[in-house]
């Protein structure tokens, strides 16, 4: 698996785009016969599990910011986040003459054309379409660089202009003009659910008022994807695509799942907020890769107990929104996992015993290849674990990660 970075291709002029490091590394690939998994990464890379290296949005893309800060997420301080453009201006043009959906599909459609020998030869395999943060379908509701730590609750993130004047428009047509506004009593980023009049038992969430919010702000969510994965599908027509979900396993105990409303999940105890999401993919023939299958539940009540967190239980919901749409489920770890305890966890949802209809993973993503993994006893772990992923006749490739920028594709 590689990312393929906006900010380092596109970096300095509009549709000007750098490809030739890319070629050479797909050379390298070709020749020792793997296969690759390519991620169109239109999101910053720096700061997040495993990151060691820094790349921000293109250069000219923070110069039209620095005039026009609403062009990004922005919390309800005012503090705007650059880590991807806000899907507020999906349909404005705000990009030199250019909306966000003509921008990625432009730089994808260059990508198609310059790399055409490699889809042709079968050598690129599949396409993940970054959506959010860190190439997420998401929300950046929890960002450390806002002073966010776990657990906490995160903030909603549509405080700028455009989004807030689609809430508008949302409210006028449901007949309440006075909806359109973002919860005022949320909390903060490290509330905890019971502290807030909005996620607490009973609280605004599922009022009439909560209810119409939480639901514009998840349909804004899912309308981003279905708007670039639409034009994905165009570009590369006859090679998979697929999207990545997050998973914000913290509050999943509790009645609201307050950190996965804020990240855009509709999904209380009362509701399926991962059944929209899933259906939206079925329609564009995509596969769902999903984060933190190897996440115990015992082991996060252990560590962090105040967290009410339920990874496990997230994670069987996710795969089987996904499989019940019949699209392929594609997962990755969301941890440095070495030990046998989170390789059986893995294994355990890549290929559910007992299953009647005998479901599975398509692929698994390892991150990552680092010094730790190449310790004596670790490897051999690794080497366990994918003789067994790789066992009982179910083909499942494996990816490995090699850095923060990318990772290659072993196909058995």
């Amino acid at each position: 698996m590689v990312d393929c970075w906006w900010g380092l291709v596109e970096a300095y002029c509009p549709q000007e785009y750098r490809w030739q490091g890319y070629m050479q590394l797909f050379k390298m690939v070709q020749e020792l016969g793997l296969k690759l998994q390519v991620v169109m990464s239109f999101h910053e890379c720096g700061g997040n599990v495993g990151d060691d290296v820094y790349i921000p949005l293109p250069s000219w893309v923070s110069e039209i910011g620095k005039k026009n800060p609403h062009i990004y997420f922005t919390d309800r301080d005012g503090r705007q986040n650059s880590e991807c453009l806000s899907w507020g201006i999906d349909k404005e043009r705000v990009l030199r003459g250019r909306t966000a959906i003509e921008v990625y599909f432009d730089f994808i459609r260059s990508f198609r054309v310059e790399f055409d020998e490699f889809f042709v030869a079968g050598v690129i395999s599949e396409i993940e379409v970054g959506l959010g943060p860190c190439g997420e379908l998401r929300y950046p509701s929890y960002p450390e660089k806002h002073g966010w730590c776990y657990p906490g609750i995160g903030e909603f993130q549509s405080y700028d202009q455009y989004l807030l004047k689609g809430l508008g428009k949302a409210a006028e047509a449901r007949g309440h003009s006075s909806w359109a506004r973002v919860p005022d009593n949320a909390g903060s980023y490290n509330s905890r659910p019971h502290d807030t009049g909005f996620f607490r038992d009973g609280g605004e969430y599922d009022s009439y008022y909560g209810r119409f919010f939480l639901k514009w702000y998840s349909q804004v969510l899912v309308e981003h994807g279905d708007r670039v994965l639409s034009l994905a599908k165009l570009a590369f027509e006859g090679t998979r695509i697929a999207a990545k979900i997050s998973g914000i396993h913290w509050w999943y105990k509790t009645a609201s799942h307050a950190a996965e409303l804020t990240g855009g999940f509709y999904n209380p105890c009362n509701r399926d907020g991962y059944a929209p999401i899933a259906a939206m993919l079925k329609k564009h023939d995509a596969a769902l890769n999903f984060t933190c299958v190897e996440l115990r539940t015992p082991v996060q009540n252990e560590e962090f107990p105040e967290a009410l967190a339920d990874p496990e239980g997230l994670a069987w919901q996710v795969l089987n929104a996904a499989w019940d749409v019949c699209i392929p489920v594609a997962s990755e770890n969301a941890l440095p996992c070495f030990d046998r305890e989170g390789y059986n966890k893995i294994l355990e949802n890549a290929k559910p015993l007992n299953d009647p209809d005998k479901r599975h993973l398509s692929s698994f993503t390892y991150l990552r290849l680092c010094p730790d993994l190449m310790e004596t006893q670790n490897l051999l772990e690794f080497q366990h674990f994918v003789n067994r992923m790789h066992g009982n006749n179910i083909f499942l490739s494996i990816s490995y990660a090699m850095t923060s920028g990318g990772c290659a594709r072993a196909i058995s």
